[in-house]
């Protein structure tokens, strides 16, 4: 006959449970703490900046010289080079992450899957200023030899190492999804006459597109936000062009260039750090809103 747990027992239990349950609180409310914080930290150091420069004028100037004369507040050079590097990137990361996220997912037989993904996995975890000098004197050197007219700082090698840095994240997350997949779809797939590449690319790949949407603009945001190998490989020079040979300075080189700068605080050069730095939060927070979107507009529940 089973007999009733003791009192005390209970009470720690309980107790484990509101300590648990606060500590994930705790945790919850720092994470939107900080966010806060950080949002409101850049709007108040941005609101003397455009006091005195029209928002307008800001977003729409093709012209970026805020620490020379004449001075030119246009940031659309800084938007076009991150842009530039981050397509360059994304187009990279996309197509080797896809086909290796395919192939971890389909092909590769267990024994193969646990050697290769760790192996994938490392390049996440190789520092970014060893990407931006790997850049800069392997890369760009190997380039040039295709491209004789390329210089030495450009968008290209900074966007296509940029691709290898996020490519992990593509392809883990993509395989995870995949994996996610019923394998009755896969059978009747096979029932029906369909080869392996046939399963894979017409129905594993669009059963698991919510996933590998949202891991591309995850990762595509990531390189968004990436500072050492643009300040590195791609050059300083805000430069609005969509040639990829050509030297660009995106937003964040160029927070780190006046950070360590001679710009006096307070300054207008100075509070164009935080301008530029929440024109890039607003471009990050509308691509996390547009991942949440799309998983759930087309992600896929299975039972």
């Amino acid at each position: 006959m089973a007999t009733a747990p003791p009192v005390r027992r209970v009470g720690r239990h309980k107790a484990e449970e509101a300590i648990v349950v606060w500590t994930l609180r705790a945790a919850a409310f720092i994470s939107v703490a900080t966010t806060i914080a950080i949002v409101v930290t850049l709007v108040r150091e941005s609101l003397p900046f455009f006091q005195e420069i029209p928002i307008w004028d800001f977003l729409t100037g093709t012209k970026w010289t805020p620490n020379f004369k004449p001075q030119n507040f246009g940031v659309l050079p800084l938007i076009g080079g991150t842009l530039l590097v981050a397509v360059i990137a994304g187009a990279t990361a996309v197509v080797i992450g896809l086909a290796s996220a395919i192939f971890l997912a389909e092909y590769a037989p267990d024994r193969i899957r646990r050697i290769v993904k760790p192996i994938l996995e490392v390049l996440a975890g190789i520092p970014t200023v060893v990407y931006g000098f790997f850049a800069l004197t392997f890369l760009t050197p190997q380039l040039q030899k295709v491209f004789p007219d390329m210089i030495i700082f450009n968008a290209l090698s900074a966007g296509l190492v940029m691709g290898l840095m996020i490519m992990p994240m593509i392809s883990t997350l993509s395989e995870d999804a995949m994996l996610a997949v019923p394998r009755s779809l896969r059978d009747a797939a096979y029932a029906l006459g369909a080869t392996k590449f046939e399963v894979a690319v017409k129905v594993v790949v669009p059963a698991a597109l919510g996933g590998i949407v949202a891991s591309f603009i995850l990762a595509l945001s990531r390189a968004i936000g990436e500072t050492m190998i643009v300040t590195l490989a791609a050059g300083a020079t805000p430069n609005l062009t969509f040639n990829p040979l050509e030297s660009i300075q995106a937003m964040t080189a160029f927070i780190v260039q006046t950070s360590l700068g001679e710009a006096p605080h307070g300054t207008i050069e100075f509070q164009t750090i935080f301008a530029v730095g929440l024109v890039l939060f607003v471009m990050t927070l509308i691509m996390n809103i547009f991942g949440r979107y799309v998983v759930s507009r087309w992600s896929e529940r299975y039972e």
